[in-house]
């Protein structure tokens, strides 16, 4: 055993979409692939909707593996090691809702005592989980939601909206995700588990390549965001810059105090013999 000091290196994010029919999950997925990896070549879709991910390759040459029935756990781990293997950067699971599905038939088929049975199910579907998210591969999730309905005003009208609501798939599987996203019948995104700290408590955003950028920022190991901060200490000319970039990265100021202080003497001497 040896303790070492915490770091974020090279994180792959697991993350969440999830909404109801027509939210518009698959394309928000596809856009946030890309700004992870900013290379569509790099991008698969493990698609269990009939092929519906290429109804938006128009947005980029990503890959496609189609899943048919049956639904089961080690058809979905099998696609995920087969796109690892492949290269990819970035798995799209489109979407994961089938596996938990298909499993909740067979366990409906079996007769006996119905706790006992899942002794059977429960394995099959962590070593799907466990596949998931051990994988070195960023992976994003769509869920399907079930559904209902809600009355909201428009011109003085009550029209009926579709809103979804528990995401279909085991209930503790969001515990295991990096972040997940809630997606409105509007396509607008609200953060309802944030990990990254990106988006929690923010109002709700569309989101685009850029959301995915974000997140891919965060992904970066901490020494090379610290190697960023300090060429920017370095390369700074007045004590006011200085103060701008130590104040814009407050985890980093304690690491780097020393960096900030030798920077701040060097340009008040560079000052001081300028004026002398």
């Amino acid at each position: 055993m040896q303790l070492h000091k915490a770091r974020r290196k090279n994180v792959k994010v697991k993350i969440g979409i999830q909404g109801p029919s027509g939210s518009g999950k698959t394309k928000s997925a596809l856009l946030l692939a890309f700004g992870l990896t900013a290379d569509w070549s790099k991008i698969a879709v493990i698609d269990t909707e009939n092929r519906s991910s290429e109804l938006y390759c128009n947005l980029g040459s990503f890959s496609i593996l189609p899943l048919y029935s049956p639904f089961t756990p080690e058809r979905f781990s099998e696609a995920i090691q087969t796109c690892a293997k492949a290269g990819m950067q970035v798995v799209i699971i489109d979407s994961i809702s089938p596996e938990w599905q298909n499993i909740l038939q067979e366990h409906s088929k079996l007769t006996g005592n119905s706790y006992t049975n899942w002794s059977k199910f429960t394995p099959r579907h962590q070593i799907f989980v466990d596949t998931l998210i051990q994988s070195d591969i960023h992976i994003i999730c769509t869920l399907r939601s079930k559904q209902a309905y809600v009355l909201n005003e428009k011109n003085g009208k009550q029209v009926p909206e579709k809103v979804g609501m528990k995401p279909i798939q085991r209930e503790d599987l969001d515990y295991e995700l990096t972040l997940v996203l809630q997606l409105s019948m509007g396509h607008y995104a609200t953060a309802i588990k944030d990990r990254t700290e990106i988006f929690a408590d923010k109002p709700a955003f569309t989101i685009t390549s850029e959301t995915g950028f974000l997140i891919r920022k965060w992904c970066e190991p901490d020494d090379a965001i610290e190697d960023l901060i300090i060429s920017q200490i370095e390369g700074c000319a007045d004590i006011p810059s200085l103060k701008t970039i130590f104040e814009n990265h407050p985890l980093y100021q304690n690491s780097l105090r020393h960096k900030f202080n030798l920077r701040q003497q060097e340009i008040q001497s560079a000052h001081g013999n300028t004026n002398n």
